[in-house]
């Protein structure tokens, strides 16, 4: 007769090592602003794998760091993780390494030399209306979040 509680007790010692793994590996952001449009939209929510290795083409979830500028404006597409700090959503354009597109770094940054260790060169989609690379230049790896897995799907979706 005990075994079966002991089973039931240890397969509910699991779910909840599993669960905290996957809280400390996954996390759901919701985008804000348009600079990752048509790609993600406004509120679309999105799954995120934290750390992991970036990659030309990858969208990754950065911390906005304004570099003594001001911040960008609300219609940026600044993502919501249910912290006090402001995260953005951009597609890597460059790596360690890598030249980085024409166009997609201000001076001083636009010398036609590699990327440098520990930075890439983060783009928005929508061009037009996107705070990124273009005007802050490098974006430490460190402040990474993570890597956009997929978009999550509506919660009213049956």
């Amino acid at each position: 007769m005990g075994l079966p509680v002991l089973g039931l007790g240890m397969a509910m010692v699991a779910a909840l090592i599993a669960g905290t793994v996957l809280r400390r590996t996954l996390v759901v952001v919701t985008v804000r602003g348009g600079s990752m449009e048509p790609t993600y939209r406004d509120g679309e929510r999105v799954l995120v794998r934290r750390g992991g290795r970036c990659a030309v083409g990858h969208v990754v979830v950065v911390r906005q760091e304004d570099g003594g500028r001001s911040s960008p404006t609300p219609s940026q597409a600044v993502a919501a993780v249910g912290t006090a700090q402001e995260w953005m959503i951009k597609r890597v354009a460059a790596v360690a390494g890598d030249r980085p597109p024409p166009g997609a770094l201000p001076e001083p940054y636009a010398t036609g030399g590699p990327v440098p260790p520990g930075a890439l060169v983060l783009l928005g989609d929508n061009t037009h209306n996107s705070y990124d690379s273009r005007e802050a230049g490098y974006f430490p790896t460190a402040h990474v979040l993570g890597t956009v897995l997929r978009p999550r799907p509506p919660a009213d979706v049956r």
